[in-house]
């Protein structure tokens, strides 16, 4: 019944070591990460303008995914682009962070990747970083952005 098969191995020991390999791999190939909705992002527009909500809060410096649009990018080789709640055919970035709007976050990419039309939905995963910050080379300024993060067309 346990049949023999090449190199000696039982038939069984080999397919419990098949079966144990989707156990080892997980880890390594999928990201633990948690869905972000636009609507999830900001929790007020008071008197200070927006603030992060608790579910953002809690997920910094992890990994996170998304779905939207890609605004179309400033030149074809950057690392980065703004990921929008709705398509759009130009680029929303603001001179000021004041003036950020609440339906955007900027990803920068972990590789080069093909850019896609505006009004094609993308997943994107990455790491969820929050805060003003002014991107060194080229200075442009957000307040969330997604860090090596990639993505695919749905």
């Amino acid at each position: 019944m346990n049949q023999t098969v090449r190199g000696g191995l039982k038939r069984r020991q080999v397919l419990g070591a098949m079966a144990a390999l989707p156990c080892l791999a997980s880890p390594l190939s999928a990201r633990a990460e948690e869905r972000l909705g636009f609507g999830e992002l900001y929790k007020s527009f008071g008197v200070l303008g927006l603030s992060f909500s608790d579910k953002v809060n809690r997920l910094k410096g992890q990994d996170v995914s998304i779905t939207g649009f890609m605004a179309p990018p400033l030149k074809a080789e950057a690392a980065f682009f703004v990921l929008s709640e709705i398509p759009m055919s130009l680029c929303p970035f603001c001179s000021s962070d004041a003036d950020w709007p609440d339906n955007i976050l900027v990803v920068y990419l972990a590789r080069k990747q093909t850019f896609v039309q505006f009004n094609a939905p993308i997943l994107v995963e990455g790491v969820l970083d929050l805060g003003s910050w002014s991107d060194p080379e080229t200075g442009f300024v957000s307040q969330i952005r997604l860090r090596n993060a990639s993505f695919k067309t749905v």
